[in-house]
């Protein structure tokens, strides 16, 4: 999802709109919201989040009720700013795939910056990433780092063991994921880094955009990997 406070008006709006219009169609916006939040019971876990001078991101998890019990929903909030301080652009990640049990493509908000560079062990994680590397990806964790996938709840994977056995998952479609790099931020404890899913393995997919959030832990390497997208690998073991 994406919001940008320079999206054109909304279709209820083709023609010159009064102040008062506006403010009806942003409570009927506000009303729909409010009685999906009470329907589904939601609650709100504060993640992580960071603010840089122009940019930041927020991780949180949305507790609420799915069709046969409680979801967990991870969500990341990646936030442009103007130099005034007032918000620019928003998007929105996360997976559809706790809600319905299927992946939703979502394609790209950003294009790809070929000039973006990532620092240190990220650097390492990705180039091991688009290589299909897995002694070397497990290698950029901290001992007792772990993994969470898009889906989070039960599927996070802890430890060298549990690590190795997640990517070479990932990495069974005979090849690694070359990802398309389009937006960083990094206050060197934690990096969100905004990107578009094309390849997996042996296999091209449509565009997907997607952000991963890296945090570094007291021995250089990482802590945490947290993943947000809804690409639909192409694995066969499992989606």
């Amino acid at each position: 999802m994406r919001w940008s406070s320079r999206s054109p008006p909304s279709p209820s709006c083709t023609t010159p709109c009064t102040d008062a219009s506006r403010a009806r169609e942003r409570s009927r916006r506000s009303s729909r919201r409010n009685a999906w939040i009470a329907r589904r019971n939601v609650s709100v876990e504060d993640v992580d989040h960071v603010v840089t001078e122009r940019r930041g991101f927020e991780e949180v998890v949305l507790h609420l009720d799915g069709e046969t019990g409680r979801v967990d929903l991870p969500v990341a909030i990646v936030a442009d700013r103007e130099a005034d301080g007032r918000m620019d652009e928003l998007r929105i990640y996360s997976s559809t795939w706790p809600l319905t049990g299927r992946h939703a493509n979502r394609p790209p908000l950003l294009q790809p910056d070929p000039e973006l560079r990532e620092s240190d062990i990220v650097a390492e994680y990705q180039r091991a990433l688009a290589a299909g590397d897995v002694d070397a990806i497990v290698a950029a964790f901290e001992p007792d780092g772990y993994a969470r996938e898009p889906a989070g709840g039960q599927h996070v994977h802890r430890g060298p063991d549990g690590l190795r056995s997640f990517y070479q998952l990932l990495f069974s479609n005979d090849g690694g994921i070359p990802l398309e790099h389009c937006a960083l931020i990094d206050d060197k404890r934690a990096c969100a880094l905004e990107y578009n899913v094309v390849r997996w393995g042996r296999t091209e997919l449509p565009p997907e955009a997607g952000v991963a959030v890296y945090l570094r832990g007291q021995g250089g390497k990482l802590a945490a990997v947290h993943i947000y997208d809804d690409a639909d690998p192409p694995l066969g073991a499992r989606n």
